[in-house]
């Protein structure tokens, strides 16, 4: 109950600018928690926040090591090539996490690529069933550049596994506005290694409780 309050709170009037949170480098507003209103589309800075908590709760035990890029590596690397995010990765091994997650902003529908250098496998997670094989390619050949660069080490593509989740494959969204917490749900599954059996009918939840992770700065 107490929680419940704190999420009628942060919905509540104020200063559209006034700041909920701020960590890793990044802030969160009131006008950016009210887009997990019901019903309204999440921006980057809520999916780039959420992202981050993933990162940080999966730096503990018993959980895959985790790297997500920020919502505008993908924008990046398609407008200005390898070249354009190489210095994206300073300090950080691609190599050596279990898993990428590299959030995919298609105008007004987010979607979501998720790199399990375990296995191998580059897939495409999208809420409304669409393809993603020319992004997984395009992540594909950014892995490439990456390994040559970092490691001098070549990929071989046949050893590798580009995937389009199918509709029926994961859970779907049944409205127009809810990708972006599919989206960010999807990612909190997969990084735990857990099947992603949540429903569409979990989003109104789902939103209240991502309001008061970012605000608390830690997943429940």
């Amino acid at each position: 109950q107490a929680m419940e309050r704190e999420v009628i709170a942060a919905f509540g009037k104020g200063e559209p600018d006034e700041i909920m949170s701020s960590a890793f480098k990044l802030k969160v507003t009131r006008e950016d928690i009210h887009t997990l209103r019901n019903l309204c589309w999440l921006n980057d800075e809520v999916i780039n926040f959420y992202m981050s908590l993933l990162m940080e709760r999966n730096k503990n035990e018993g959980y895959p090591a985790v790297h997500a890029f920020s919502t505008f590596f993908y924008p990046k690397l398609i407008s200005g090539g390898y070249k354009a995010v190489r210095r994206w990765t300073r300090g950080v091994d691609l190599f050596k996490q279990d898993l990428i997650l590299v959030p995919i902003h298609l105008r007004v529908h987010w979607a979501l690529v998720v790199i399990d250098i375990r296995k191998m496998t580059i897939k495409y997670f999208d809420s409304m069933g669409q393809k993603g094989d020319r992004i997984c390619e395009t992540l594909f050949r950014y892995l490439q550049e990456e390994s040559r660069e970092k490691r001098n080490l070549e990929l071989t593509f046949s050893e590798w596994t580009l995937h389009s989740m199918e509709s029926q494959e994961i859970p779907q969204q049944l409205n127009g506005s809810d990708c972006g917490v599919f989206m960010c749900k999807y990612a909190d599954y997969i990084s735990r290694d857990k099947p992603i059996t949540f429903t569409q009918n979990h989003m109104p939840y789902f939103r209240k409780k991502m309001v008061w992770e970012i605000i608390h700065q830690q997943l429940l």
